[in-house]
């Protein structure tokens, strides 16, 4: 090897490191995108999907949800047919028995929203269903709507709201039944 080629190679060594640090130290000093979650609040988009929110007083079990989701996870039964009362605005007739969905196949798609005709499901803003078991994935509306919630309260959201402020909001939230805001569903015909 020359001289010159021997140095040729030291000055693109010493270039590219020097280019490589250049670039390192400009996103050093930049301000951190990195959210601090739980602690920070996550920013959500506007149209997006999270666990399911459901109204249970307002479902005429008609199935259409469960026809349209594409992977079959939606499990529905009920006593007899139902239908709204145009007085109290709620369904009426038979017992809604069984309204769950299965967490570890739904691909969170909102195909189900749309064809429903009470609007009784649509897309939350939950991002995280947290459990012991495989059978903890399989959420019963039916029985949270017992409860007086319309989603399920996250293990570490119930455990952790009196260490962190927003998480103790959206806690009363769901414990009071309050829905979340409905953006991410596919608007009806």
């Amino acid at each position: 090897m020359s001289a010159k080629a021997y140095f040729r190679n030291i000055y693109d060594t010493v270039k590219s490191i020097s280019i490589g640090m250049s670039i390192t130290l400009k996103y050093c000093f930049q301000n951190t995108v990195t959210v601090q979650y739980p602690e920070q609040r996550l920013a959500l988009a506007p149209r997006y999907r999270g666990i399911h929110e459901f109204q249970a007083d307002l479902c005429i079990a008609c199935d259409q949800c469960a026809k349209a989701c594409p992977v079959d996870c939606i499990y529905i039964e009920k006593s007899a047919p139902r239908k709204i009362d145009k007085a109290t605005g709620k369904a009426a007739g038979g017992e809604l028995q069984r309204f769950a969905i299965d967490y570890s196949k739904c691909m969170f798609c909102a195909l189900c929203t749309e064809p429903c005709p009470t609007s009784c499901i649509h897309m939350g803003k939950l991002h995280d269903h947290s459990g012991y078991s495989r059978r903890e994935a399989v959420v019963e509306f039916t029985e949270l709507d017992k409860l007086g919630q319309r989603t399920p309260l996250p293990l570490w959201m119930d455990r952790n709201a009196d260490k962190i402020p927003w998480v103790e909001d959206e806690r009363k939230r769901i414990k009071a039944g309050q829905l979340a805001t409905n953006a991410a569903d596919i608007p009806g015909r």
